[in-house]
């Protein structure tokens, strides 16, 4: 019986590889409907809309230099990317800790103990899910200013 239980395991090693292969080419979609590539395509996708003010603090992260630090295995990184709903989520300055190697060396480097972890020049790091008012006090954002959509 122990070779039919390694054949087994080996099956249903290759059934999930290949599951999970799909899972992510279907969530990174064809591009076709998105203005931009997502930024954060390891933390799926946003089922809500975004609205005019997520969008603007997505971009007004981005230009100032924030950083989110993730891993696509990690619920809380996910709800973080959900509260900005699909177009916002999909453009914030994210990096993927756990996906591959270099993706590691660069968390390691910036010693990310937790995720979802935020980082800002200036700024203290913080950790854990943010709410979009508390990033916003966070980041000086300041509603009705002008901020990039790109």
């Amino acid at each position: 019986m122990p070779a039919s239980s390694s054949v087994r395991s080996g099956l249903l090693i290759a059934l999930s590889t290949a599951l999970l292969g799909f899972a992510a080419t279907a969530s990174a979609g064809s591009g076709a409907n998105t203005p931009a590539a997502s930024t954060t395509p390891t933390l799926g996708e946003a089922l809500a809309a975004s609205t005019p003010e997520q969008k603007a603090l997505s971009a007004h992260l981005r230009t100032k230099g924030a950083v989110f630090y993730g891993a696509w295995w990690c619920p809380a990184c996910i709800q973080q990317k959900n509260l900005f709903g699909k177009e916002a989520g999909n453009r914030l300055p994210y990096v993927e800790c756990d996906k591959t190697t270099d993706g590691r060396a660069v968390c390691m480097a910036a010693k990310i103990r937790a995720f979802p972890t935020w980082e800002l020049a200036g700024k203290q790091r913080i950790e854990g899910v943010q709410t979009i008012d508390e990033l916003k006090v966070w980041s000086g954002y300041q509603s009705g200013t002008d901020h990039s959509q790109h």
